[in-house]
């Protein structure tokens, strides 16, 4: 009985025991799981187990952030594009709108009405914030537009002297680099061309405003015409005066104006200083870039000036 005993002990230990799914036996020994037995250690199997664990799909329910320079970056250069073609569509329907004024001389209620809603629209618009810390800009010689400055008026013209007198152009002319300030007008008539202008300094109190000192005024040397040209009537004092009668005079007179033009033509113009404290004026410049200036002075009084040579101008 005893050596059946030791039989049955010696089957039983070598015998194989029921086996876990993925599990493997070994003799004498604790039996391990197989996956478990891949991994050397169990921080490696952390390792795997986190990088399975990584997402691999980038569309998650937050959405991918935008990078730098992606579509909401790239929006700011179309508004700034959209708002460049605004104001160059009220630049011309202002040009459009000063069209036949005369400078604002022959300007309707309705006109001068719409004339301030496109200034107002475009000064809320000024690319330059301050305009005298962009000299460059300042800088040359801007042809007046318009103006609601009515001392001005007189020399446009009241009506009665205009088809013999004419305004050919008012202007003002900037040296940045001098603080200097030219205002020119220049006239035309059927014997001879001339100008009026003032030299003056300005000084900057403001990123808006300059304070403008008159220094002196210079009437032109008439530049006499070759021949005279005179229209066949004009108006004064609400009746109409017939020149046709006096072609026989103005033609004795363009044969003794021919024979002077040269010698008055030599001349210098004639300069008269300002000694007045009081020659002197302010300017607030409320809109600015390179082809349209805007500018407001005393009494609340709107000058719209052109660069020479910009579109505008022309």
């Amino acid at each position: 009985m005893a050596g059946v005993a030791a039989s049955l002990n010696a089957v039983s230990l070598s015998a194989p025991s029921p086996q876990a799914p993925g599990a493997t036996a070994a003799r004498g020994r604790l039996l391990v799981p197989a996956a478990a037995r891949r991994f050397p250690s169990l921080r490696a199997a952390r390792r795997v187990v986190a990088a399975r664990a990584a997402p691999v799909d980038a569309d998650d329910e937050w959405g991918k952030e935008p990078a730098v320079g992606g579509t909401s970056v790239a929006e700011a250069p179309s508004e700034a594009a959209a708002a460049a073609v605004e104001v160059a569509a009220l630049k011309q329907k202002l040009k459009a709108a000063l069209y036949g004024t005369e400078r604002g001389l022959r300007a309707s209620s309705e006109t001068r009405a719409e004339v301030v809603e496109l200034i107002t629209q475009l000064e809320a618009r000024n690319p330059t914030p301050a305009p005298t810390e962009a000299l460059t800009l300042l800088n040359g010689k801007w042809i007046l537009a318009y103006t609601s400055f009515s001392q001005l008026f007189p020399l446009l013209g009241s009506g009665r002297l205009q088809a013999l007198v004419k305004v050919d152009e008012i202007s003002q002319t900037i040296d940045s680099e001098n603080f200097a300030v030219q205002n020119c007008i220049k006239f035309s008539g059927p014997l001879a061309s001339t100008s009026v202008s003032t030299n003056a300094k300005f000084e900057i109190r403001s990123p808006k405003r300059v304070q403008i000192k008159f220094e002196e005024g210079i009437i032109g040397t008439p530049q006499l015409t070759d021949s005279i040209v005179l229209p066949e009537k004009f108006e004064f004092f609400g009746q109409n005066i017939d020149l046709s009668p006096l072609s026989g005079i103005f033609t004795s007179i363009e044969n003794a104006a021919s024979s002077v033009a040269k010698t008055i033509s030599g001349q210098p113009p004639l300069k008269i200083p300002f000694r007045s404290e009081s020659a002197g004026s302010w300017l607030l410049t409320t809109y600015l870039d390179a082809e349209l200036r805007i500018s407001r002075g005393d009494g609340s009084s709107i000058f719209v000036l052109f660069k020479e040579g910009s579109s505008l101008s022309i």
